[in-house]
């Protein structure tokens, strides 16, 4: 009885080793913070026009929206002739401004594979002119630049395999078996993807619109991808009752972020995801830096969009702002890459408001005058609007404060702490105009604040 109970006791202590020493799977996307999306396909060749007309809505829905029959759209793919893609360029753009994973769409909801496929012929190599893999040649680049590679699938949205359709179907061929669709498109896919690009590709499964998922079809899905891909991450956008990794907020920033939990806005930089020739409305890069500082107060990560042409060019002004994101992110990135949300519950401020590509009014940044992240024994007060007097105050810090510097070039600053507040005598001159961080290093390995401070801060 002895030697069971020992044993007993040898097993769970081992079992105890064994689970605290398993790394989390979400470590490096918590690090990550910063990603891009990346929204490619056959609708890039229309580009939002049907018949010499302009259709309404987000790019890549334009055989939704148009009611465009199976074998006209269909038509668009002989065009699809990407000849100046360059996965290399595009990785190192992503590098560049600080991103540190791509989620592509290797299949949107018209059902074209972005991967020569065996399951269907409706895919980049077999119905187009081009005969690449640009999955192949972007997960080698992401290898290169050190980049996490992961792919968006639309599971249950198929306007041409047969899988479900958005405001019904609207071609008498789309006419099609959701559990056959599933069986013989969805899960055979995915296990190709799951299995053609290395041991480290897809680092992430990205599924959208669990439109008729019942638990029965969501768990043939989860079931192949566990059996490949134990260590996968996925989002919550699977259906069925599964509830994934990871909250997928989309063109907005939760006010609150989600405490306690990994979340993920993605949004675009223009109005559309896929390419769509008219939508010139590109946020400004001030917009875009104060999205990604106030994500990453709020606990969550960026994954900002970006929608090629059908030659397989990312157009210049998201290129353009990319790149001056990279710039800040180079000084500034401290306070961006592992940090954790605010101690000060959501800092003061007025909302800033854009347009969703649904045309919609949206939140685009809650919030306009600073920001705060966290890492142990500092804090990152991130300043969006630079006081004209020279003084900024931390309301409620209880922490003793030891030392204080802009982060740009670790200038020292001067403070006063009192029972009531920090306050920190800045330059004339901020040194970013978009964004400056201040890094405050404290005593305490978190930051204790005054619950009144944090009461009155949201």
């Amino acid at each position: 009885m002895k030697r069971i109970v020992l044993t007993i006791i040898s097993f769970f202590l081992l079992f105890n080793l064994f689970s605290q020493g398993k790394p989390d799977k979400m470590e490096w996307w918590r690090e990550a913070k910063f990603g891009m999306f990346i929204h490619w396909g056959v609708y890039s060749v229309p580009a939002g026009y049907y018949h010499g007309q302009p259709v309404k809505g987000i790019g890549e829905w334009i055989m939704n929206r148009g009611k465009i029959p199976m074998a006209e759209y269909q038509q668009f793919a002989k065009k699809f002739d990407p000849t100046d893609f360059n996965a290399d360029q595009w990785v190192k753009i992503a590098r560049d401004a600080g991103m540190k994973y791509i989620v592509i769409t290797a299949k949107h909801h018209d059902g074209f594979a972005m991967w020569p496929t065996k399951v269907s012929k409706w895919n980049i190599y077999d119905a187009t002119p081009w005969h690449h893999d640009p999955l192949q040649e972007l997960a080698l680049a992401c290898r290169k630049y050190g980049i996490k590679l992961g792919f968006y699938y639309s599971q249950a949205q198929d306007w041409n395999n047969g899988g479900a359709a958005a405001g019904g179907k609207w071609d008498s061929t789309q006419q099609h078996d959701m559990d056959d669709y599933i069986d013989k498109i969805a899960v055979p896919q995915v296990k190709e993807l799951l299995t053609n690009y290395g041991s480290d590709v897809p680092a992430v499964l990205w599924w959208d619109t669990p439109l008729d998922m019942n638990p029965e079809r969501a768990k043939k899905l989860y079931d192949a991808v566990e059996a490949l891909k134990p260590g996968i991450i996925m989002n919550n956008r699977l259906g069925g009752g599964f509830e994934g990794d990871y909250k997928t907020p989309e063109q907005k920033i939760p006010p609150q972020g989600f405490p306690g939990q990994d979340w993920e806005t993605c949004m675009t930089i223009n109005n559309t995801w896929g390419y769509k020739r008219d939508d010139e409305n590109w946020k400004s890069t001030e917009i875009l830096i104060r999205n990604l500082c106030d994500i990453a107060s709020k606990g969550g990560n960026y994954l900002l969009n970006i929608g090629p042409t059908s030659k397989g060019i990312i157009p210049s002004p998201e290129v353009e702002r990319l790149a001056a994101i990279g710039r800040w992110m180079k000084e500034n990135g401290e306070a961006i890459y592992g940090a954790g949300p605010t101690a000060f519950g959501v800092e003061f401020g007025k909302d800033v408001k854009g347009r969703s590509g649904y045309g919609k009014e949206i939140m685009v940044s809650s919030g306009n005058d600073w920001r705060c992240t966290t890492k142990p024994g500092k804090l990152y007060i991130i300043i969006f609007n630079w006081p004209e007097d020279g003084k900024f105050e931390l309301p409620g810090l209880e922490s003793k404060v030891t030392k204080a510097y802009l982060l740009a070039d670790h200038q020292e600053l001067k403070f006063t702490q009192t029972d009531a507040a920090v306050t920190l005598d800045l330059p004339s001159v901020a040194p970013d105009k978009i964004a400056s961080v201040v890094c405050v290093q404290i005593a305490d390995n978190a930051a204790k604040v005054t619950p009144s401070a944090k009461e009155q801060s949201h």
